[in-house]
């Protein structure tokens, strides 16, 4: 099957100066559990072309992130990433949204990647983010109306993990708060601990730690969903 990663494009970090974007970490670990089932993917951005990439302290050694900036194939799409308006949803059978501190400024409010999530949500894909990616899914109204988070269990970036980055006041919001606010039914583990939830195809993730095995369910669940999809 046919998965899409999708990234943000916003690459400055509120009103600090300091550049943010997409976690490559939050990336390269998806994309080598996604690869080594044997499933296609594919690189979107909100607004297209080279998106702004984020590898932390402690990360520049990780063997899957090495391998993933040094893979052609990746690099080769990640240069020049399609813009979200010109993806099909019906193309693929899930989304994974990506997290990295961009995601809080350009992912609530697109509605093309909005569009690409409720597609493949209602023809029976997978929608999943990790660590901030979820900041795709606050504003994520299905087309009768209703809110894709209201009264699902999920995970996100926690309001402790925003504290101990000192960035608070920085975020436009808590992804926290706002998912509460939505009527999710938000869970969480201790700080940087791998925390994941899965509820009727919404699948999400606390935190880097998370991303990977956030990745093992959404292969699993696609196991599950590929009767309705091959439809």
């Amino acid at each position: 099957m046919r998965i899409l990663l999708a990234v943000s494009s916003h690459d400055v970090l509120g009103d600090t100066g300091n550049r943010t974007g997409y976690s490559v970490s939050e990336a390269a670990h998806p994309y080598h559990v996604f690869v080594s089932a044997g499933h296609e993917v594919d690189f979107v951005s909100v607004r297209g072309g080279e998106p702004p990439a984020v590898v932390f302290d402690g990360e520049e050694d990780d063997p899957q992130i090495v391998a993933f900036l040094a893979d052609e194939t990746v690099r080769a799409e990640l240069a020049a990433t399609r813009p979200a308006a010109q993806v099909r949803a019906d193309d693929y059978a899930a989304i994974f949204y990506v997290g990295g501190h961009g995601a809080m400024w350009d992912f609530p409010d697109s509605p093309d990647l909005a569009r690409l999530a409720v597609g493949i949500y209602e023809r029976g894909g997978v929608v999943s983010a990790v660590c901030h990616g979820p900041a795709a899914l606050v504003n994520l109204r299905l087309s009768d109306g209703s809110l894709l988070v209201e009264g699902k269990r999920v995970a996100s970036f926690t309001n402790e993990e925003e504290q101990t980055l000192g960035l608070v006041d920085v975020m436009p919001f808590l992804l926290e708060d706002r998912l509460k606010e939505r009527g999710a039914r938000h869970t969480k583990a201790p700080n940087y601990v791998a925390h994941t939830e899965s509820d009727h195809r919404v699948l999400t993730g606390q935190n880097p730690a998370s991303a990977a095995p956030l990745a093992e369910l959404v292969v699993a669940e696609l196991k599950n969903a590929a009767d309705t999809l091959s439809r």
